[in-house]
């Protein structure tokens, strides 16, 4: 199934390449930087390693060869999964490097070359959902919980949601009363955070199998990093009045990514009761 590409502000096309390569560029960029930062941590202590023990050096060597290569691999492989949507080895701990290393790393080189931090970002965010994407397996719909923020409801609207979502009206204001019908038809979780503390202990409380996460580029690569190694697929939201008030999300993008990453049960054959088991087919 193909998901459809998300509307402005540009977001993750899952088979767009070149919204991506500011990503492969700049982990790139950075993983040759701390490729050279280590073989320069190598080559400065050499002669004083040698006064230790003739044998420090080329240990020492052997470690820092190993790591320059793990580097250049998980970069290489993580380019490798981008580029053509096939897992490949490696790519899968690739994601967990970038994420704890290399993405405030990316973000440091990318001021320094004029980039914007929300480009990189995004592109994070899309290269994170491309991954997501080519992950074959199907999960029950419990195990998939949709993140929101708190700016998906409405500023005016008297009925908080912070404790329950339950309490919406579905008065049709605000893409939440889609959003429920959404949960409602597919039977997955859904809850509102009002911060990333928030986020956490719902995370920690749900135990998702993968999360469905709508907000801002900052929100969506914090949450990101936080829950990692969990799945996350960033849903970036629409914010025609701004940031963090009366935002919208695409509902026939969401659909489309629960029935791609939903087990839904297959439907029985009309005249079976449920429970029964299928009627052999007519010689």
């Amino acid at each position: 199934m193909t998901v459809p590409d998300e509307p402005s502000p540009p977001g993750f096309p899952a088979d767009s390449i070149p919204g991506k390569r500011l990503f492969i560029g700049l982990a790139a960029g950075t993983s040759l930087l701390l490729c050279l930062l280590l073989l320069l941590g190598w080559i400065v202590p050499v002669v004083g390693f040698g006064n230790i023990h003739p044998s420090v050096p080329y240990i020492t060597g052997i470690l820092l060869v190993a790591a320059i290569m793990a580097i250049a691999w998980g970069s290489v492989s993580l380019a490798l999964q981008i580029s053509f949507g096939r897992p490949v080895w490696g790519s899968q701990r690739a994601r967990g490097l970038t994420v704890a290393l290399l993405l405030p790393l990316m973000e440091a080189l990318a001021f320094l070359f004029g980039v914007k931090r929300d480009e990189v970002r995004r592109s994070f965010i899309k290269v994170n959902n491309h991954l997501t994407l080519g992950r074959h397996e199907r999960l029950p719909p419990e195990r998939i919980l949709i993140l929101l923020p708190h700016c998906i409801q409405r500023a005016d609207c008297l009925v908080r949601l912070s404790y329950s979502v339950d309490a919406c009206r579905r008065c049709g204001r605000c893409p939440l009363s889609g959003i429920l019908a959404l949960r409602d038809r597919y039977g997955v979780g859904l809850a509102i955070a009002t911060g990333g503390s928030i986020a956490r202990r719902i995370v920690v409380e749900a135990k998702p199998g993968l999360i469905l996460a709508v907000a801002c580029e900052r929100d969506l690569t914090s949450g990101i990093r936080d829950t990692h190694p969990l799945p996350v697929f960033g849903i970036l939201n629409q914010r025609p009045e701004g940031p963090c008030r009366n935002t919208t999300v695409d509902l026939d993008l969401m659909a489309s990514l629960l029935e791609r990453f939903a087990a839904l049960p297959t439907p029985l054959p009309p005249g079976t009761a449920p429970g029964a088991a299928p009627r052999a087919a007519a010689p």
